[in-house]
């Protein structure tokens, strides 16, 4: 309960009251006295503290890009029916660090709000708390702390450059990308071309306006919309990589996510290390990759002739890779497999001042060759038969 200032001046009482008995000298003992009433005084005075009070805490928003602003409020009401003490909210945030606010005495009834923000400066899982209220006399020597509020996490998703997608593609289907066929009917989303009518065709597709206008039956031919597939590489191999180089690596495959997702592509997510999201649309699967993305770490699992196995059991034929390699330890020969069976195919690979990488196609990212540019400049080259 009390608090290293309040042990100090504990310790330099009783040292006090030694040396007056010892050398009879009354001041000294009379001043030692004091100082052990006034520490014994906070004590109590602590210690009967009765309080109510109500704590409300609240992360906006709860995941954020690297960079990007999060706060914490607080809402601290007094639910008592006698003034509240001087109150100090300690909330640690990560490790080492922790936020501090100290509330002024409240009123019965009243209510304070209070703000402080979250370091967002890099990706990963962010702890909150747990918020623990701490009451102290007005010399602060004795103290007391009560748990108020559990721990919470932000999640801090990689930073993205605003970058276009991996191209559309067309296959020998043209709705080869998606998960399953797509078709047309009464209810499609655009409306493509009218055509002249055929035997079997659903007359709630004719076009009245048309057809009085040629003097023919002509139907609407509604197309629903086309979904492209995406495939995403990411290199985590522990020997392919420094952590400058993992760090852009990861950035940019949240940024090619996120740049898919824009355009409601199928995405799927791939490390060498095996892990695979499935492919899957949409704002939670699109989040699902994100968090992972916020989480994921070099690892010593896995090989670039695995990664190519499982890209080519990803294959449709239709789809586009995007391969984001570590420059060390490259294999020419196991990208150049990866390549196969995908119309379009993007290889990049992210090299520090130490590491090199060279191959047909691959592009590389370094300190004076930034993702974002490297990006634009290789599916800017797309092959025959794409398109946006």
């Amino acid at each position: 309960m009390l608090t290293p200032q309040g042990w100090l001046v504990a310790l330099v009482s009783v040292a006090l009251v030694a040396a007056g008995r010892l050398f009879g000298i009354y001041e000294l003992y009379l001043l030692g006295a004091g100082a052990a009433a006034l520490v014994i005084a906070a004590a109590i005075s602590v210690a009967r503290t009765r309080m109510r009070i109500d704590i409300a805490r609240s992360i906006h928003p709860p995941r954020v890009h690297a960079g990007g602003p999060s706060r914490v409020e607080l809402e601290v009401s007094n639910r008592g029916k006698r003034r509240s003490p001087l109150l100090t909210l300690r909330d640690p945030v990560g490790d080492g660090r922790s936020a501090s606010v100290v509330v002024a005495p409240l009123q019965p009834g009243e209510s304070v709000r209070a703000t402080y923000r979250l370091p967002t400066d890099r990706r990963g899982i962010l702890h909150v708390g747990p918020l623990a209220v701490q009451v102290s006399d007005p010399f602060g020597l004795a103290s007391t702390s009560t748990r108020a509020a559990p721990v919470v996490e932000l999640t801090v998703w990689p930073t993205i450059d605003d970058v276009p997608p991996l191209p559309h593609t067309i296959g020998d289907d043209p709705h080869g990308g998606a998960d399953h066929p797509n078709a047309l009917t009464a209810a499609g989303d655009d409306f493509y071309a009218l055509r002249a009518y055929v035997v079997g065709d659903d007359l709630r597709h004719v076009h009245w306006r048309s057809t009085a206008r040629r003097d023919e039956l002509m139907v609407r031919q509604d197309e629903m919309p086309w979904q492209g597939r995406a495939t995403i590489l990411l290199d985590t191999r522990f020997e392919a990589h420094t952590p400058q180089t993992f760090e852009w690596a990861v950035s940019a495959a949240a940024s090619v996510v996120v740049a898919c997702s824009r355009r409601n592509f199928l995405v799927r997510l791939l490390t060498t290390g095996g892990h695979d999201t499935g492919v899957g649309a949409g704002q939670a699967h699109i989040e699902q990759l994100l968090e992972r993305l916020a989480t994921v770490e070099l690892d010593k699992q896995g090989t670039l002739p695995a990664a190519a196995g499982a890209l080519r059991r990803a294959a449709s034929g239709a789809g586009a890779v995007a391969l984001l390699l570590g420059g060390a330890s490259l294999d020419a020969d196991a990208v150049a497999r990866m390549r196969r069976g995908f119309t379009h195919c993007t290889a990049i690979a992210f090299c520090d001042g130490g590491s090199t990488a060279t191959g047909r196609g691959l592009h590389v990212v370094d300190e004076e060759h930034p993702f974002g540019l490297v990006w634009r400049h290789a599916v800017s080259r797309r092959p025959m038969g794409a398109r946006r």
